[in-house]
């Protein structure tokens, strides 16, 4: 199996921003029946988002270069890579719950049942392919419900333009962005859209992840294939500084040295071994909570995204309150 190599590309963390879509496709069988069932998939719409951030804040690309910069040095220095966290951080979650009706306003057993995904993925080593098994990492990061603030709005869809983190907008304003994730959560967003991130180094008002109601947490309104919790799961490692693995081109670089280069997205539940035909034809890791396959089908980060994500906790890395 190839690996990637893990490269310092200065401007690269600006030209990513995180947005998932769900697309309603057609199965066609062989055999065709009266009714005709419909597959679910997660798919990016990150460009139209990275445009409107980097209008709107031109300083965003050094600052994200600044954070690279600290990423990269930690990967080369053992002296530095001891400085990241031992496992103890411990996450303060805000939810803020904008509803359109009854179903919509999530209750607080779902919220929990969020919270209980997160600390399961973030800690547990679940069964990979053997291939893969030693690259398995526990991150160490706990996430621990702060507080729940509920808004009903007259909102069908939200745009994935952060309208929903701005009271001004009819939103909610996020609480203490500088020490808590805020998850905002929506009854839809345009597009499809199911969920999106903000990297560190962004503005601090926009800061933390929006996830629709129907891929959040594992009971309620939580509906396959994303009801597993995993969309916040994946946005979450965008907020801490991870990009998709196929590093959002084809046969690109998510910047990890333990990753497998993939060809682009992978949907559904690929079946094993999924071959690329990047150079080396690896084994594509489709069970990487950073592809776009389906809640169910995802198990693992490795060590180097765990590396990745620690290295915002240190001075300069985005999310240094967070550990401090």
């Amino acid at each position: 199996m190839i690996m990637k190599k893990s490269a310092l590309i200065l401007f690269l963390a600006a030209l990513i921003f995180s947005g998932c879509t769900r697309k309603d496709n057609q199965i066609i069988e062989q055999n065709p029946t009266p009714e005709v069932a419909v597959a679910k998939e997660r798919k990016c719409a990150a460009y139209e988002v990275l445009q409107q951030q980097l209008l709107a804040d031109p300083t965003l690309a050094v600052r994200m270069a600044r954070i690279e910069k600290l990423t990269n040095d930690v990967s080369k220095s053992q002296s530095l890579y001891r400085l990241l966290p031992d496992g103890t951080v411990e996450i303060p979650v805000t939810v803020n719950v904008l509803y359109k009706g009854a179903t919509q306003n999530i209750s607080d057993a779902q919220i929990q049942s969020q919270i209980a995904a997160l600390n399961a993925d973030y800690n547990q080593l679940y069964s990979v392919p053997p291939i893969f098994d030693s690259l398995r990492a526990s991150v160490g990061i706990h996430f621990a419900l702060k507080s729940v603030v509920r808004k009903s709005t007259t909102k069908s869809s939200w745009s994935p333009n952060d309208a929903m983190k701005k009271s001004a907008s009819g939103g909610i304003d996020a609480t203490a962005p500088d020490s808590v994730l805020n998850i905002w959560v929506v009854g839809a967003m345009t597009g499809g859209v199911i969920g999106y991130a903000q990297f560190p180094g962004g503005a601090a008002a926009t800061d933390g992840v929006v996830i629709a109601y129907d891929c959040f947490g594992t009971i309620g309104t939580a509906t396959a294939p994303f009801n597993v919790g995993r969309t916040a799961t994946h946005e979450i490692g965008h907020w801490l500084n991870l990009r998709h693995i196929w590093g959002d081109a084809t046969c690109g670089d998510d910047l990890v040295a333990d990753t497998p280069l993939h060809n682009a997205a992978n949907f559904g539940c690929p079946a094993y071994p999924h071959l690329s035909t990047c150079t080396g034809t690896p084994v594509e890791m489709t069970m990487n909570y950073m592809d776009y396959t389906d809640d169910a089908c995802m198990a693992m980060f490795t060590k180097g995204q765990k590396a990745r994500m620690l290295t915002t906790f240190l001075p300069g890395g985005g999310r240094y309150n967070f550990a401090h």
